[in-house]
C-alpha cells in the first residue's frame, strides 16, 4: 500500500499512514451520527501504521466505556476512533487527502439509522456490528 497523507479541515492535525488498511464500513450508530450529523465511514490501520505529523490541537474523548474519539479541538473534525484492544485504529475515511483507492463494503447497526434516509446501495448490512473490524 502506498503512503496516504490526511489532516483535520483547519490542518493543525496531520497524520500519515504507512500499510495496509481495511476497505470501509459504514456506521449508523447513534453515537456516530451525532459525532458527524450523519452515518460515519471509516477504514482501520494497524496502530503502528498510523503517523501523526501535527498533534497540536489532537484531542481524545472517552466516547464509550471501551473506545476513544480522537478529533481536533480548533476546527472540530473528528478524525479517529480507537478501541482499548489496541488491535486498531479507525480513521474516518473523508480525513484522507486525495484517492484512497478503498470501498465501502459493509454497512454496520443499521437498525439505529435515521429515518429519513434509505440504504439502498446493495453493500452488505448487519443490524449491529456483525462484520469483521479488525485489520489483517
Amino acid at each position: 500500500m502506498k503512503k496516504l497523507k490526511g489532516s483535520c479541515i483547519c490542518g493543525s492535525v496531520k497524520y500519515e499512514i504507512h500499510g495496509d488498511l481495511r476497505d470501509v464500513i459504514a456506521c449508523h450508530c447513534d453515537q456516530c451520527r451525532k459525532s458527524s450529523g450523519h452515518f460515519t465511514a471509516a477504514t482501520a490501520t494497524k496502530p503502528e501504521n498510523l503517523k501523526l505529523l501535527s498533534d497540536k490541537n489532537l484531542i481524545w474523548y472517552r466516547s464509550t466505556p471501551t473506545a476513544q474519539m480522537g478529533f481536533c479541538s480548533h476546527c472540530g473534525s473528528t478524525l479517529f476512533w480507537k478501541p482499548d484492544s489496541g488491535d486498531r485504529i479507525s480513521i474516518y475515511v473523508g480525513t484522507i487527502d486525495g484517492q484512497t483507492g478503498l470501498r465501502l463494503t459493509t454497512h454496520i447497526y443499521t437498525e439505529e439509522k435515521g429515518d429519513y434516509y434509505n440504504i439502498e446501495d446493495g453493500v452488505e448490512q448487519f443490524a449491529t456490528t456483525g462484520a469483521k473490524l479488525t485489520v489483517d
